[in-house]
């Protein structure tokens, strides 16, 4: 029996991925973002209908959504969500890492917009700090902010794993490791 399987179906047959969210909440603090969205991949088109339907309860229905197309392959211009059309449209102008959204019943909402290859553990403190009510930092100021503490992350653990690389040795001045022996006898001579 042979199977044939058509890599042309639409996407409204895929099943939706839930939208990964994290807003602020509701509080007279106004800041710079409401929130952060850490899509699954860079498809805008695949993208916005869960984002859309995430937000329909808490904002009501989003009917406009900016982005900057840097990050973005294919920008649509419109994107189906249900029964009804999100029109988007694109600003070079606009922070490449923040999305906007507009909606009649809310007005205007800011979102980070996390890479979808970013790993979990930076994605989680990019969506608590950008969920922080009255918080001053732009979208561009946080990816900044989590690029050096990735950075700095990174040269921790390439500095441990060259101290147990070294077995935890002893360094001379010159930068070669150096065994238990080559160490001066204490007064109480222990090593």
């Amino acid at each position: 029996m042979t199977m044939t399987v058509d890599r042309t179906a639409p996407r409204d047959l895929a099943p939706e991925v839930p939208a990964r969210l994290s807003l602020t909440p509701n509080t007279t603090l106004a800041g710079q973002l409401d929130g952060a969205w850490w899509p699954h991949s860079r498809d805008l088109a695949a993208e916005l209908p869960p984002l859309a339907a995430a937000l329909a309860e808490p904002w009501g229905r989003i009917t406009r959504v900016t982005v900057n197309p840097a990050h973005w392959p294919v920008v649509p211009r419109r994107v189906s969500v249900g029964v009804r059309t999100l029109h988007v449209g694109w600003f070079t102008e606009q922070d490449p890492d923040k999305l906007i959204l507009l909606s009649y019943a809310i007005g205007r909402w800011d979102l980070l917009v996390i890479p979808p290859e970013t790993a979990p553990a930076a994605a989680a403190r990019l969506m608590a700090a950008a969920a922080i009510p009255g918080s001053v930092l732009t979208a561009g100021v946080l990816m900044a902010n989590e690029a050096a503490i990735g950075r700095g992350i990174r040269d921790a653990a390439r500095r441990e794993a060259a101290w147990e690389g070294e077995g935890g040795a002893c360094m001379s001045p010159l930068g070669a490791p150096m065994g238990r022996s080559a160490l001066p006898l204490s007064a109480n001579g222990w090593r």
